[in-house]
């Protein structure tokens, strides 16, 4: 475990913290006066890799070559100039700082982070983070990588990772829906029940991958969860006919996928953010990373009540208690995500790949992916 302190003058800033991968939802932008949660656990960090915030150059403004060195490799609308490499932590693990208020940025309902660092060193004052927490923007403090030092904890000795096995019997799913708070105005706040943000931005880095991984081909996903989450995605943006590419679930203590699948739903380690990889005859097989909850909601989707019964109850049938309502409408996969996740893989360079990012992206195809949350 560690602790970051002040590049500055070293007090330290944080609580006792230990590494996990970065979220695949940490650059969602959901909706609109959305109350999202907080990005990260209680006592871990993440380091994004990526700079983020300004300042801001526009496409145009990039020098040819520079884009792809930076791992991008189809234009995006501007590309971020800020030091890269900036932990992100929840805001309740930060200690030994104050807000600088003049820093709000131009938010709405708290703090966006784009006038740069709003965190200060209470000892020596210097700039050290900066704190999100505006609507619709998951909530975090990023810790300038210029601006502090990670420190290990004396006594503390890292844990080993959980095995593959141990996360697939301990792993906590990701539920496919969940209430939304927003800032309801005069009313005051409310909430509505809709798909879960972190499975449409999930959805969305999967449709990337899925689409590369078709080759321009129709692709058929597994029965169940999958086909709602992607299926209807898939058809439109990808020819009709045959021969299909098939998708399968794969992963920790499942059954070998059949030999003829070309690609697998895989699950990322939520420690150490490698994607589980196969043995075997689907070894070559195009895997398709997925955050861990979501791979085990693939893997055991939620019970659904059969039907209805009379007398009293059993005990291995489920209650007649009211279903949850249901989002109103069909799923679809958060749209900048997958444009962010798409520009960064190589094979976006394929006209046929850039075609349909392009028509996502101007919106000639608004049923496939959204744009943001309703």
């Amino acid at each position: 475990m560690f602790v970051f302190v002040c590049a500055g003058c070293g007090a330290e800033l944080t609580t006792p913290l230990s590494q996990v991968a970065l979220p695949v939802h940490t650059h969602q932008s959901y909706g609109n006066g959305v109350q999202l949660p907080v990005l990260m656990r209680a006592g871990t960090f993440a380091v994004d890799p990526e700079p983020w915030g300004g300042p801001w150059r526009r496409w145009d403004e990039i020098e040819p070559g520079e884009a792809e060195a930076r791992g991008i490799h189809a234009p995006v609308r501007a590309l971020s100039d800020a030091v890269p490499g900036a932990v992100v932590i929840a805001p309740g693990d930060v200690r030994g700082t104050r807000l600088i208020p003049e820093k709000r940025g131009g938010s709405c309902c708290g703090l966006d982070g784009a006038d740069g660092p709003n965190m200060a060193c209470e000892a020596c004052d210097s700039p050290v983070a900066t704190r999100v927490d505006d609507c619709s923007l998951w909530q975090a403090v990023r810790l300038g990588s210029d601006a502090v030092h990670r420190v290990p904890v004396d006594g503390i000795h890292p844990t080993t990772p959980l095995s593959w096995a141990e996360l697939a019997e301990t792993g906590e799913v990701t539920p496919l829906y969940e209430p939304i708070a927003t800032w309801g105005g005069q009313s005051g706040t409310s909430h509505y029940w809709s798909w879960s943000p972190r499975w449409e931005a999930a959805a969305g880095h999967a449709l990337a991958h899925l689409l590369v991984a078709s080759q321009g081909r129709p692709v058929k996903v597994p029965e169940g969860v999958a086909t709602e989450v992607f299926q209807r995605a898939l058809d439109a943006l990808l020819p009709a006919g045959a021969p299909k590419r098939r998708a399968a679930l794969a992963g920790p203590e499942l059954p070998s996928p059949d030999a003829d699948a070309d690609i697998l739903l895989v699950p990322i380690h939520p420690r150490t953010g490698r994607t589980w990889t196969p043995e075997g005859p689907t070894a070559s097989a195009y895997l398709v990373p997925l955050p861990l909850g979501v791979w085990l909601t693939l893997v055991s989707p939620p019970p659904y009540l059969p039907v209805p019964a009379s007398g009293r109850m059993p005990r291995d049938v489920l209650r007649d208690d009211s279903l949850p309502l249901l989002p109103c409408r069909p799923f679809r996969g958060d749209r900048p995500t997958f444009e962010r996740t798409l520009v960064r893989l190589p094979a976006v360079r394929s006209p046929w790949l850039r075609t349909i990012l392009e028509n996502v992206g101007h919106g000639t195809s608004p049923d496939l992916v959204q744009a943001v949350g309703p």
